[in-house]
């Protein structure tokens, strides 16, 4: 596979304060600049900005897959398996709610992958993954 670029991702926060200790206390993302409307954070390689926005209605929408319900929209970041075990005990033990448990999809198959979704404290939903084979994140 070759080398990626970075991401540039700015979502809404309702809370920025509540959010910036989630992105840096709970998933461990170092903080980058800051003003009292946003934040950056280093979020696994990539630029993630936390925007300060009045709370609105939120949408639950989603689609099934794997018998689950998968919110849509969702972001997150797909790294290696070894890494995703360690990052899976770590939210564990400091309790993260859990929309999709963590769980191994097409077990033995091409594409064997490891998959869990949570939401951050403003309600956007994260996916992070890991491929048995990295090779395989486009496979068909």
């Amino acid at each position: 596979m070759s080398s990626i670029s970075p991401f540039h991702l700015a979502i809404p926060v309702h809370n920025l304060q509540e959010c910036r200790i989630f992105y840096r206390d709970i998933l461990n993302c170092e903080e980058g600049r800051s003003s009292d409307h946003w934040v950056d954070f280093n979020f696994f390689g990539h630029q993630l900005v936390i925007h300060f926005k009045e709370k609105t209605d939120e949408d639950t929408s989603g689609n099934e897959v794997d018998g689950k319900q998968v919110p849509v929209p969702h972001f997150g970041v797909v790294i290696d398996w070894d890494v995703f075990t360690t990052f899976e005990n770590d939210l564990k033990t400091k309790n993260i709610n859990f929309i999709i448990e963590p769980y191994v999809r097409f077990e033995g198959l091409v594409g064997e992958q490891k998959t869990m979704f949570f939401k951050d404290p403003s309600g956007n939903a994260l996916e992070f993954k890991t491929f048995r084979d990295q090779s395989q994140l486009f496979a068909k």
